[in-house]
C-alpha cells in the first residue's frame, strides 16, 4: 500500500481536530486517519463522518503514552511505508477559573502540549515521505506569552540557533520554577498554556531547520499555526470561529502543493505568516 498517500491528525475525535479530518476527507487524495485516546469516541467520530458521506479511518493514539505513539508509528511503517501529512493537533487547556494549583496545571499542560507533541514528532517525522507536510497546531497565545517573558527568555525563544535540547531544558525549567513558586521572578509569564505553545512554535522552527540540514532534497514543509479562537470544549461557546473555520489554516498548510517551497519553519494565522 506504499503508493497510497496517508494523513494523520492527532486528537481528532472532536473540536478543531475533527474539523481538520472532515476537510481532509474532502480534499486529501488518500487515507485519512482520525486518532483519539479513547477508541469508543474515535469510532463514534468516524461514524459521524460516515453519515456525512465521508470516509475516515481510525487509529488509537494517546500522545502522553510513548507505547501508543510507537504502535501508530509501526502501523504506518508497515502498512504505508511512511506518512505524507501529519497534523499535530492534540492538546489540552485548563479553564480560566480552574482552581487546580498552577504548578500542577503547568506540569500537566506541558506534558501533553509540548512533551507529548515532541514525542510524536520524534517518532513520526523520520517516516514523513518526500514532499510531505507537517503542521503543528500552536496558538496566538504563544505570541502574547512570548511578549510576557523576560527579555532574556525572549531572546532565547527567538534565537535561530536554539537546539531542541535547549528548548526541552527551558520547558522543564518552567515546570520546576512553578513548583518552587519562582516562575514570575525567573521571567516567565503566568500562563501554562501560553508557555506550552511557545514550546510548540519554537519546536517547529527547530524541526524545520533540522529538515533543511538533514533532508534538504525531500521538500518537506513544516510549520506551526494558530487556528484562531474557536468554539470548542476547550475555548468555550463565546469564541468567534466555528471549528470548520478554525481548521482552515491547518488544512491549508497540510495541503500545500508539491511544488511549493514555503512557508516552512513559520508561524501562521489566517493563512498568513506572522512575525515570531
Amino acid at each position: 500500500m506504499s503508493n497510497v498517500q496517508v494523513a494523520v491528525v492527532t486528537g481528532s475525535n472532536k473540536g478543531i481536530g475533527f474539523a481538520i479530518v472532515r476537510a481532509l476527507c474532502k480534499q486529501f487524495p488518500g487515507d485519512v486517519y482520525l486518532t483519539a485516546r479513547d477508541p469508543g469516541r474515535g469510532q463514534e467520530a468516524v461514524a459521524k463522518l460516515q453519515e456525512e458521506g465521508l470516509h475516515a479511518l481510525f487509529h488509537q493514539l494517546d500522545i502522553d503514552d510513548l507505547q501508543s505513539i510507537r504502535a501508530l508509528r509501526d502501523f504506518l511503517k508497515q502498512k504505508y511505508g511512511g506518512l505524507n501529512v501529519l497534523v499535530n493537533n492534540a492538546g489540552i487547556a485548563f479553564k480560566v477559573h480552574d482552581t487546580t494549583p498552577f504548578a500542577v496545571q503547568a506540569e500537566v499542560t506541558l506534558k501533553t502540549n509540548f512533551f507529548g507533541t515532541r514525542n510524536v514528532c520524534t517518532e513520526l517525522l523520520p517516516l514523513v515521505k518526500p514532499y510531505g507536510e507537517v503542521v503543528n497546531v500552536s496558538s496566538m497565545v504563544s505570541s502574547s506569552a512570548l511578549g510576557g517573558c523576560s527579555r532574556e527568555l525572549q531572546e532565547k525563544f527567538r534565537s535561530n540557533t536554539i537546539t531542541e535540547d535547549e528548548l526541552v531544558d527551558l520547558m522543564t525549567k518552567f515546570v520546576e520554577d512553578t513548583k518552587k513558586s519562582v516562575h514570575e521572578k525567573e521571567g516567565w509569564p503566568n500562563t501554562a498554556y501560553g508557555v506550552s505553545k511557545i514550546g510548540v512554535t519554537v519546536l517547529s522552527r527547530i524541526q524545520a531547520r533540522m529538515l533543511n540540514e538533514k533532508r534538504k532534497g525531500d521538500h518537506i514543509l513544516l510549520n506551526a499555526c494558530c487556528p484562531g479562537w474557536v468554539r470548542t470544549d476547550m475555548a468555550g461557546p463565546k469564541a468567534t470561529k466555528s471549528p470548520d473555520e478554525g481548521a482552515e489554516t491547518p488544512v491549508y498548510l497540510a495541503l500545500l502543493p508539491s511544488d511549493a517551497d514555503g512557508p516552512h519553519g513559520q508561524f501562521l494565522s489566517n493563512k498568513t505568516v506572522r512575525t515570531w
